[in-house]
């Protein structure tokens, strides 16, 4: 039987990969083979996490994290040849723009191994994101891009991709499958709602944890004043991101919103699902708001995902206390129907159709 190891290390990529280790599974003609880098490591990670997302225990551990990005990517791709040694797939499957991405496919490639780069395509155009530099170089090196949405596919042939070596597949986004499909058990498994006294679509849903916010005093002032603002109008709930959490307690902000502790992912679901909008600087946030039918703030400069803004689900106001309650105003003012679809259906099987295509 052909073999692939998948290498993730973040939360996002466990249940996106998830989607695709389940079909995998389904059709029983490929061996896969997870390594967990550890690149994020929280209580969230644990067994029961596995368990409870009905997610396959990886194989291996690294267990690198908490270090500078080159220290953290070399060491990740030295124990990732070391396990590719050994197990010799056929392919390599990453995920999205993080140093366990750009570790995993330089590795593979160095040895010859086909590497699978999902959610391939994507450019904020922001050269001063390491996500940006992750993604760019993932794409050059890899044998399969599967796009999210025609907008990747566009960026890839802007940079000449056509003319490579390359397949690339629109398939569309992964993560709507797995929010369609976690979904059916969120409801159930999940009692934030209650437990926080939160009522349906009288709530706003909000995350800062990107760096260019917290590490800028006057960014996180702003961003952090109109979410005061906004409260005073509906709600605000934050999940506080341990970074957030440093850089407000630095300058000693105390904002006057409800914040929580770090959630898990049915937690975020079921918060999606009934909040009124959300505000954020996440990326894979902003299109879980578009799955669930929720207009976004986008609390950065740029986006990679410019369908969601050319078709008003999102519009971008970088950390502008003015823009951010101006925008607030006008989504809570206008009622949007989410009825052009984006990110295309049955994306898993799609992409591993391709995958067997590449390794068969």
């Amino acid at each position: 039987m052909k073999k692939v190891v998948t290498v993730i290390g973040a939360r996002p990529q466990f249940v996106k990969a998830a989607v695709l280790s389940k079909i995998i599974k389904k059709h029983n003609t490929i061996q896969e083979v997870i390594i967990h880098t550890g690149q994020h490591f929280d209580a969230n990670m644990s067994a029961v996490f596995f368990e409870e997302m009905m997610i396959p225990k990886p194989a291996y551990n690294l267990e690198v994290n908490s270090l500078s990005h080159a220290a953290m990517t070399g060491q990740m791709m030295g124990k990732i040849e070391e396990i590719l040694e050994i197990e010799r797939p056929e392919a390599l499957i990453v995920y999205g723009d993080t140093n366990s991405t750009i570790a995993g496919a330089l590795a593979a490639k160095k040895m010859n191994i086909k590497v699978v780069h999902i959610e391939a395509g994507l450019r904020s155009f922001n050269m001063n994101m390491p996500e940006e530099i992750n993604r760019i170089l993932t794409d050059r090196i890899s044998d399969l891009l599967s796009c999210p949405s025609q907008g990747a596919i566009n960026n890839l042939h802007n940079e000449g991709f056509q003319n490579l070596p390359v397949l690339i597949e629109n398939h569309g986004d992964i993560m709507k499958d797995a929010v369609s499909y976690y979904s059916q058990f969120s409801v159930n498994k999940s009692s934030i709602i209650k437990d926080q006294k939160l009522q349906k679509n009288e709530f706003v849903l909000a995350t800062i944890h990107r760096q260019e916010n917290t590490d800028e005093i006057s960014k996180l002032t702003a961003i952090f004043k109109a979410l005061e603002e906004i409260h005073h109008t509906q709600p605000v709930i934050l999940p506080l991101h341990p970074r957030t959490r440093i850089a407000l307690e630095k300058v000693d902000i105390q904002p006057k919103i409800n914040l929580i502790d770090p959630i898990g992912y049915y937690d975020m679901l079921e918060l999606l699902k009934n909040c009124s909008m959300v505000i954020t600087d996440s990326g894979g946030l902003q299109k879980e708001a578009f799955f669930t039918k929720k207009q976004c703030i986008v609390v950065r400069d740029e986006t990679e995902w410019g369908e969601l803004v050319a078709h008003r689900y999102a519009k971008v106001v970088g950390s502008n206390t003015k823009k951010i309650k101006q925008t607030f105003d006008t989504f809570r003012a206008t009622k949007k129907e989410f009825t052009v679809d984006l990110y295309g259906n049955n994306v898993g099987e799609k992409i591993y159709q391709s995958i067997y295509q590449l390794i068969h």
